[in-house]
């Protein structure tokens, strides 16, 4: 199954953001948004400011899913997780990479380039895009979040 993901990286995540984009496209997945520094550009990026161009894009459906890089994974979750209907998490090997999928339909995945070996992120990445959500019972819990995201967006609408 072929998905439109989103990826972006701080400048710790650049050069495996690079080579993750290339092997996506490799797979036949289509990976037209590219966030954050260039391979050249030395200076730092702030992650809340990728984390929020990639999340927006899953938010709003223009990608089925987003692929956050940083130093730890994670700023880049809870920046993205302030965008409704996303669902990010760091995973840091391969089992939370299965579940967050199975039990919780992760969305926005982050990881972290000064915790995990470029392979061990690739790796994540792939078993991450071919896992299924179970739905069944899970739903059930993903819909509850849908209703508090419902809830408190309409509280901060009342506030704002």
């Amino acid at each position: 199954m072929s998905l439109n993901i989103a990826i972006g990286s701080d400048h710790h995540g650049v050069p495996v953001r690079i080579k993750l984009a290339e092997l996506l496209r490799q797979e036949g997945h289509v990976v037209n948004t590219e966030v954050g520094p260039t391979i050249d550009d030395r200076q730092p990026a702030d992650y809340p400011d990728v984390a929020a161009q990639v999340a927006h894009l899953v938010s709003t459906g223009e990608a089925n899913r987003g692929v956050l890089i940083c130093g730890t994974g994670i700023g880049m979750c809870i920046a993205a997780n302030k965008f409704p209907g996303v669902r990010a998490a760091p995973v840091i090997d391969e089992l939370s990479a299965e579940f967050c999928r199975r039990h919780h339909d992760l969305n926005v995945l982050c990881v972290g380039n000064e915790m995990l070996s470029e392979e061990q992120i690739i790796q994540i990445v792939y078993i991450w895009l071919n896992i299924s959500f179970d739905s069944g019972r899970h739903e059930r819990r993903l819909n509850k979040i849908r209703s508090l995201e419902h809830e408190l967006g309409m509280i901060n609408a009342k506030l704002g």
